[in-house]
């Protein structure tokens, strides 16, 4: 199935059980509202160095899944950064945290949800963690895992 048509809704009801539902709220900003692949992950508060440079990497298809544990201080994703994902083949990026230029990154062909948006600069000391286990909302989130993405919500792969 196409990353376009793969339903949330369907896909659960398909799998079930075997599926993590993530009941927090995020919004759909990107201009893919539909998005999918194996997740990798970053652990990181209010510094987006890492997201950036992980960005700038080749993606091949995979969803980056950002917990900034929930912090709307500062953006951890900006439409530069969006912008290198959307060069390097990341299929969309989940930020547990805010991003900024909105706007721009609507017109963007990615995937992205984030809790919502802060037009403030992140610091870029690179404090953070790569590839490393979370938990977003009482959901655990492993690198690898695969991830469904569209406007009724996200699906983890347990």
């Amino acid at each position: 199935m196409a990353a376009s048509t793969v339903n949330t809704a369907d896909l659960y009801d398909e799998r079930g059980e075997e599926l993590d539902s993530v009941a927090l709220q995020f919004q759909s900003l990107g201009g893919r509202s539909h998005f999918n692949g194996p997740a990798r992950t970053i652990r990181c508060f209010e510094d987006n160095a890492l997201v950036k440079s992980t960005l700038a990497a080749p993606g091949g298809g995979a969803v980056l899944v950002v917990d900034g544990s929930g912090s709307l201080r500062t953006a951890l994703m900006g439409d530069m950064i969006a912008a290198s994902a959307v060069s390097n083949g990341w299929a969309g990026v989940v930020v547990n945290g805010a991003i900024r230029d909105r706007t721009a990154i609507a017109e963007l062909p990615l995937g992205v949800k984030a809790l919502g948006s802060n037009p403030r600069k992140s610091a870029k000391a690179g404090a953070g963690e790569l590839d490393v286990e979370l938990e977003i909302d009482g959901v655990r989130i492993r690198p690898g895992a695969m991830i469904w993405c569209d406007p009724d919500g996200m699906l983890i792969e347990r």
